[in-house]
């Protein structure tokens, strides 16, 4: 099995790099749109198994629909500069990623009052499609905000702050890992994902944050600059523990163990991108509020 995760990893790797830095925007919103798919077909599965394809038709088309009011190719009203981080998002996608906010602190109280809070929402299929609404689309949005930061004035910018975000729940799962195995004792949240500790998370964090810091004193920025980066790092740490969680949670009511199996050794695309659907919002969310 550890071989089998090496070789995709090996293989998904250069794929990721090829997608960030080779293909034109207009081509990465069709790839990232290829994922929402993907996310949204292993999503409906946690929904209900028995009604999947149609699920996910109504995921896809809420995606296009949404197009009507977020223009994935002029995200951002006032050209972004890589000297300054002060720009403005389009409004739907700046009230989309609020939203988004609100959905992961209630998420959070999901999380943590699992089983009890499954009560109101297991069996409402509706209440589901609302939540892999507010995970997924709030996800791509803000994929393709970072991906095209300042596309104009340079267009490799955006990918090198998307792969820095990527960066950091990278770091902050890997972190958890060691510490956790290290001298993980107190449990995070045992009903819902009994391997996690809170040391872990607070080691993952700690990752998290040392890379950031890393990163910003290597760039010429402005002391204000770089606490938005830092502090919208740190969000961006916690928020991946969460989307585990909250992914982690639903496979749990499905009675499923991976979300899917397109990846062979590692399970489905959301088992990979379950801490980016948090992370990827909330950082763009912090870094836009405060900026």
């Amino acid at each position: 099995m550890l071989k089998l995760r090496v070789i995709t990893a090996l293989c998904l790797v250069p794929l990721v790099l090829a997608a960030l830095f080779l293909l034109p925007y207009p081509y990465f919103i069709a790839f990232v749109g290829g994922i929402f798919l993907i996310a949204a077909r292993e999503w409906s599965n946690f929904i209900d198994p028995d009604k999947a394809l149609v699920l996910t038709i109504g995921l896809v088309l809420m995606m296009y629909g949404i197009t009507a009011f977020v223009p994935f190719d002029n995200l951002w009203v006032s050209p972004a500069s890589v000297a300054t981080l002060a720009v403005g998002l389009h409004e739907a996608a700046a009230w989309l990623l609020v939203a988004t906010g609100v959905w992961w602190l209630i998420a959070l109280i999901m999380v943590f009052t699992y089983p009890s809070s499954a009560k109101t929402w297991r069996e409402k299929h509706n209440i589901k499609t609302v939540f892999a609404m507010f995970t997924l689309l709030p996800f791509m949005v803000a994929v393709l905000a970072l991906r095209s930061f300042a596309y104009q004035d340079n267009p490799q910018a955006g990918a090198w702050l998307l792969l820095f975000v990527m960066g950091l729940v990278w770091a902050a799962d890997t972190g958890a890992y060691f510490v956790g195995k290290a001298i993980g004792k107190r449990k995070l949240c045992p009903n819902v994902s009994p391997g996690k500790t809170l040391e872990g998370m607070i080691g993952g964090v700690v990752a998290a944050a040392i890379l950031a810091l890393v990163v910003v004193l290597n760039l010429e920025l402005a002391a204000a600059q770089t606490q938005v980066i830092l502090i919208a790092s740190i969000a961006a740490a916690f928020a991946s523990v969460l989307g585990d969680l909250t992914e982690s949670m639903f496979k749990r009511e499905a009675g499923l163990k991976d979300s899917g199996n397109i990846l062979p050794g590692h399970g489905g695309i959301m088992d990979r991108i379950d801490g980016l659907t948090a992370a990827l919002p909330v950082f763009v969310l912090v870094v836009w509020l405060l900026s």
